[in-house]
């Protein structure tokens, strides 16, 4: 194995060996199941904001972002930039507006409720003892969660075999091993820890390949002419059509579709989750500032990534190679960094780290949220009502082994995709669960019925838009998440105001919620 090889190596090794002791070191914190799943609500302003946009943004923000911002030019393809930067936008408006209406109105109505995870939260909110509402929402988690895992752990054995030539399965079991063992022993103060450092990793990656980028395509100028001189650029801002479907612009529904990415934050188990864990809610606001900042800027150097990868590719001719692949340019950069020296081999195994940390970092995140789902929500809820800590926690823990060997197999066929789930999941989380949150959150007459009312039309009409509408109707051929959003939000209204209005302890408990917000 060359230098360079064994310098990435080593720099990956560090890191992983750094996320165990982190493990070990926060299971000691671990005293009960709501000290597992949500930390004891003590996590500081900077872990939750970090943490919350750590997991948000995963693999995507490395190497999908800027894989789809490199495409644009080629193969005939003159929105890849376009769909880039106005899902950046989308992206960065949701961030900013979900942590703005949402982080401290459930941090607060949670607490009161003594809800520890999202269904239990949507169940205790409108009062139902059925166990209904759980069910459905614990489901709708298990079924986007699962395979948005095994997609992660997927990504560690590509990263480690196209690079090394490490056999996939290996290095996908080993990869999984280690994300597993800090999870399952650290719980949610370790994922959410973690994910703090990963996200610092992340940004470093991001910031090495913009310095090895300048460097070598030309500086500000060649990057501002590379973006000049990208086709369909002029009409970023413009339509022609309203589907955009001609080759060169970019339609007024296509924009509006891509903005729409940014609804799935209120739907979201694993960031809804951290509003719910900081230690105090005043110390929200500045979350929220270090929060948006950072998508921003982060998003904003992925997609200048992407326009410096195609002119990265172009100069090298690896873009006409029959196995190139657009999402791995941080890959072919970090390899060609490598090359000079062994501080620049060093520096490549950072970025290669920093790329390992964004699947890391929303991997656990997806494995606790899961497996909360699964013990508390299902097990304990319908099973075992009186079972103590200690049982709490060996079912917390054996649990995320189980969904983990799960999605390991899953992740087993190597030629399986790795991102063709996360649109889709995104969209099921959003659609399933983003009106109902926000409709528990603010609206005082949602009933239970309208909650499993919306609940079902958004998640059934992500599987109905994106297989049997947008395949046969062009114009109405937009991501899925927005239509599932718009009607189940309108089935919530409907079916709430045909059904029985809710009990008074469950309005006295909002207005006490609603006060509480308005006063402070």
């Amino acid at each position: 194995m060359s230098m360079k090889y064994t310098m990435i190596i080593l720099a990956i090794v560090g890191y992983l060996g750094y996320m165990i002791y982190l493990g070990v070191k926060l299971a000691k914190n671990n005293k009960s199941s709501d000290d597992f799943y949500l930390g004891g609500r003590k996590l500081g302003p900077f872990v939750t904001a970090m943490s919350a946009e750590a997991s948000d943004m995963s693999s995507w923000l490395l190497m999908g972002l800027p894989g789809v911002a490199l495409l644009n030019g080629f193969m005939g393809n003159t929105t890849g930039f376009a769909e880039a930067f106005w899902t950046a936008v989308g992206l960065a408006v949701g961030t900013y507006v979900n942590w703005l209406i949402v982080a401290r109105r459930i941090r607060i109505y949670s607490e009161k409720t003594s809800s520890t995870t999202i269904p239990s939260f949507i169940s205790d909110r409108f009062g139902d003892r059925s166990g209904l509402l759980t069910a459905i929402a614990a489901i709708v988690i298990i079924v986007f969660f699962i395979p948005y895992t095994a997609s992660g752990f997927a990504a560690i054995g590509k990263l480690a075999s196209s690079l090394f030539g490490i056999d996939y399965h290996v290095a996908m079991v080993v990869g999984a091993i280690v994300l597993v063992a800090y999870t399952v022993l650290g719980g949610f103060l370790a994922a959410s820890t973690t994910d703090l450092i990963q996200s610092i990793v992340m940004t470093g990656a991001l910031f090495m390949v913009i310095c090895f980028g300048l460097e070598n395509t030309g500086g500000v100028d060649g990057i501002k002419n590379a973006i000049l001189s990208l086709d369909g650029i002029d009409s970023l801002g413009q339509y022609f059509s309203i589907t955009g479907t001609d080759g060169t612009s970019y339609g007024f529904l296509p924009i509006v579709s891509t903005l729409a990415w940014g609804l799935g934050y209120f739907g979201m188990p694993h960031i809804l989750l951290r509003f719910m864990a900081i230690e105090d809610e005043k110390k929200l606001a500045l979350s929220r500032r270090v929060a948006s900042v950072w998508v921003t800027i982060s998003m904003g150097v992925a997609i200048i990534i992407g326009v410096i990868g195609f002119k990265f590719a172009l100069d090298t001719g690896m873009i006409f190679d029959k196995g190139f692949d657009s999402e791995n340019i941080l890959i072919y950069i970090a390899d060609a960094m490598a090359s000079a020296d062994s501080f620049a081999a060093i520096l490549a195994g950072i970025i290669i780290a920093g790329i390992l940390a964004s699947i890391m970092s929303t991997a656990d995140s997806q494995l606790l949220a899961a497996s909360s789902s699964v013990s508390e929500n299902l097990i304990k809820r319908f099973f075992w009502k009186d079972m103590g800590n200690k049982a709490q926690m060996w079912l917390a823990r054996g649990t995320m082994l189980a969904i983990a060997a799960v999605a390991m197999i899953l992740a087993w066929d190597s030629d399986s995709s790795v991102f063709r789930i996360v649109s889709f999941a995104w969209a099921g989380f959003g659609a399933a669960f983003g009106p109902v949150i926000l409709f528990a959150l603010f609206w005082k007459r949602t009933t239970k019925w309208g909650a499993f009312a919306g609940m079902l039309t958004g998640g059934a009409t992500v599987f109905l838009w994106k297989y049997l509408v947008a395949p046969n109707v062009a114009v109405l051929n937009i991501y899925e998440l927005l239509p599932a959003f718009v009607l189940g939000s309108i089935a919530i209204v409907i079916v709430s105001l045909l059904t029985k209005a809710p009990e008074k302890e469950i309005t006295d408990t909002f207005d006490e919620v609603s006060a509480y917000c308005k006063a402070k």
